[in-house]
């Protein structure tokens, strides 16, 4: 399969963004590395926020911005992490990010173009963008085999769901 498979969609509203969410909540596996981009307001809380209720985690998941990491617990982990109030590497490398990058749950990284060089390379980019007031623009790169056949199965699962019929996706 090919390493360079991306996915286009357009969300019309934070409920789309949520449900988009859970289904790569479902899909997630140990060890996925899920890296966020985007301004402020893109909906990237939003996102994960869907995906925490794709893996079965019943507790609000927040923006974790003064803490830089929430962990959270369902069917899998969930790291949360926000590299938004961190300007240098060093910080970033004296936080032990490897722990819950390379640990026993998944990580979704906010702000990952904060200090990409310190993140897996192997991951599924998300980079997200405000249209409108609720219409939200999301693109999505897999880099690895892995996050490949997870944007495949992604883009198969919105293709097929009825109740996303709202939902445009294009894959590359």
């Amino acid at each position: 399969m090919n390493n360079d498979y991306s996915l286009h969609i357009i969300s019309d509203c934070p409920k789309q963004t949520q449900n988009i969410g859970i289904k790569l909540g479902r899909l997630s596996q140990e060890g996925d590395v899920l890296l966020l981009t985007g301004n402020l307001g893109a909906g990237k809380t939003c996102l994960t926020q869907g995906i925490a209720r794709g893996l079965d985690i019943q507790e609000y998941t927040s923006s974790p911005s003064f803490m830089v990491v929430k962990e959270y617990y369902g069917r899998l982990h969930l790291y949360h992490i926000d590299l938004y109030r961190l300007e240098q590497t060093a910080e970033i490398l004296d936080l032990g990010l490897d722990d819950y990058l390379y640990g026993e749950g998944i990580c979704v990284v906010e702000w990952a173009d904060r200090e990409p060089a310190v993140l897996p390379e192997e991951n599924l980019l998300i980079k997200m963008s405000y249209i409108s007031d609720s219409k939200r623009y999301l693109e999505f790169e897999a880099r690895g085999e892995r996050y490949s056949e997870l944007l495949s199965e992604l883009h198969s699962q919105l293709s097929h769901q009825n109740g996303d019929r709202g939902i445009n996706a294009v894959s590359y």
